[in-house]
C-alpha cells in the first residue's frame, strides 16, 4: 500500500516497460518504481516508446509489421499503471543490430521535450534512468538539469559494450554522467565501474511473498517450470534433455515453459526428438500474475541460464518455497546463493550435473521439503519489494540533497 510521499520527486525515464502493446517488458522496472512510490518516493514515469517495429517483424510479412506498427502508434500516450502516472513518449531510430549505441541521441530530443513538459507540474528532483543505453545516455543528452540514477541491469554491460566501440563509448558516456550507479547484482556493479560508473551500489530487485508456502511436495506428479524468454542463453534445451533422462527414474515428470521467443521452434523440435512432448507444456508468454500463479504450483524451478545478470524469476518461485536450480559462474545466481539456501547452482551446460541435482530433489522428499523452506527464508530476508523500495529511496535521497 502506497503512502504520501516524503521523499524526493523522481522522473524515470525507461525503454523497456509495460504497456498495452506488451504487458510484460520491462515489468522488473515498474515494480521497482512501485516500491520506491511505496517506500515514500513521489514517481512519474517516461517510456521511450520507439516507433518502428523490430526487424523481425518485417521477417513476417507486410501485415505483421503493419499491425505491430499500428500497435506501437496506438499506444495511449498518458496512462496510469497500478496508480503511478505512465507517459509514452514516442520516437524514432534506425535499426537496432547496428545501431542501437545511437538511440540516445535518437531519443533525446522527445525526451527532452517531454521532461520540460513535465517539470512545469511536477518539478523533479532527480532523473532515475533505467540502463546506461539508451535511457541514461538520452537524459544526459536532454541535459535536464538535476542529478542522474542510472540502473544497470545486465545489458549494458555484458552485451552492448562488448558489441564494439560505439557500444562501449555509449554506455560510458551513460555511466559517468551518473552521480551514482544502481546495480542488481555485485558482479554487475563491478563491471559498471570498469565502464565509468564514479559511483555504484547493489540495490537487489525483489518479489512479493504469498502468504503461504506453495510448493508442490508429495502432491501429484512432480514438475518443473522455467520462467523466461525463449532465447539460446536461458538454455530451456538443457532442461529438456535432463527431463528425458529422468524418465525412467520419473515417469510422471512434467515440464512447464512459460515464455516466448525465437527458440520455441527449435524446442518443440528438441521435445519430439528427445521424445518428451507428451510431458512438457509451452504457455507461451502470460501475463505476469498468470505466470506468477503458474510457476508456483511447480516442484521446483529450473533454468540453468548464462549471462544473468540477477534473475528475479529465480526468487519468485522461491518466495512460494519452491527450490530453484541455476548456473554457476553467473553474477546474479552466485549471488541468490550465496544470500541463503534453496537455491542449488550447476555448471554452465553440465547435462549430467542438471540431471543430477534435479534427481535429488525429486528423490528425497524430506530434502525437498528442506530445501522449500529455505528458499521461501532466503528470499524473505534478502529479497522483497519493500527492501528494494527503502534501499532506492535511500540511494535518490543521497543524490537529492
Amino acid at each position: 500500500m502506497s503512502t504520501a510521499p516524503t521523499g524526493p520527486r523522481v522522473a524515470v525515464v525507461a525503454e523497456f516497460y509495460p504497456s498495452r502493446r506488451d504487458p510484460v517488458l520491462g515489468i522488473w522496472a515498474h515494480r521497482q518504481a512501485l516500491a520506491a512510490r511505496d517506500a515514500g518516493a513521489d514517481v512519474r514515469v517516461l517510456v521511450l516508446n520507439r516507433l518502428v517495429p523490430p526487424r523481425a517483424a518485417f521477417g513476417h510479412g507486410p501485415v505483421t509489421a503493419a499491425r505491430e506498427l499500428a500497435a506501437r502508434v496506438s499506444e495511449p500516450r498518458v496512462q496510469s499503471l497500478d496508480g503511478l502516472a505512465v507517459t509514452y513518449v514516442p520516437y524514432a531510430s534506425p535499426p537496432r543490430d547496428r545501431h542501437y549505441p545511437g538511440w540516445g541521441r535518437w531519443a533525446a530530443g522527445p525526451l527532452g521535450l517531454a521532461l520540460r513538459h513535465l517539470r512545469r507540474s511536477f518539478p523533479f528532483d532527480l532523473v532515475h534512468a533505467h540502463n546506461a543505453v539508451p535511457a541514461a545516455d538520452a537524459a544526459r543528452i536532454a541535459a535536464a538539469g538535476v542529478p542522474l540514477v542510472v540502473s544497470v541491469h545486465g545489458g549494458d554491460v555484458l552485451h552492448t559494450a562488448l558489441r564494439g566501440p560505439a557500444g562501449a563509448a555509449a554506455v560510458r558516456r551513460g555511466l559517468e554522467a551518473a552521480q551514482l550507479v544502481l546495480a542488481n547484482s555485485e558482479g554487475i556493479a563491478e563491471l559498471s565501474r570498469a565502464s565509468g560508473a564514479r559511483d555504484a551500489r547493489v540495490v537487489h530487485l525483489g518479489t512479493d511473498l504469498p502468504s503461504i508456502q506453495r510448493a508442490r511436495i508429495g502432491e501429484g506428479p512432480a514438475s518443473l517450470v522455467t520462467v523466461g524468454h525463449l532465447v539460446a542463453r536461458k538454455r530451456h534445451a538443457d532442461v529438456l534433455r535432463a527431463l528425458s533422462v529422468l524418465g525412467p527414474r520419473h515417469p510422471q515428470l512434467r515440464y512447464t515453459i512459460i515464455g516466448d521467443g525465437p527458440e520455441r521452434g527449435a524446442l518443440e523440435t528438441l521435445a519430439a526428438r528427445l521424445e518428451v512432448s507428451d510431458r512438457v507444456e509451452f504457455l507461451g508468454q502470460l501475463p505476469p500474475d498468470e505466470a506468477l500463479e503458474r510457476a508456483r504450483t511447480a516442484t521446483a524451478f529450473v533454468m540453468p541460464s548464462t549471462e544473468e545478470a540477477f534473475g528475479v524469476a529465480y526468487i519468485e518461485a522461491m518466495a512460494a518455497g519452491i527450490p530453484a536450480i541455476g548456473c554457476r559462474g553467473e553474477p546474479g545466481p552466485e549471488e541468490i546463493a550465496a544470500a541463503g539456501d534453496g537455491f542449488l547452482l550447476v555448471p554452465p551446460g553440465d547435462i549430467e550435473r542438471l540431471t543430477q541435482r534435479i534427481d535429488e530433489l525429486l528423490s528425497d522428499p524430506q530434502r525437498l521439503r528442506e530445501a522449500a523452506q529455505r528458499a521461501r527464508a532466503t528470499v524473505a530476508e534478502n529479497f522483497t519489494w519493500e527492501r528494494c523500495g527503502q534501499e532506492t529511496l535511500a540511494a535518490y535521497r543521497q543524490i537529492a540533497q
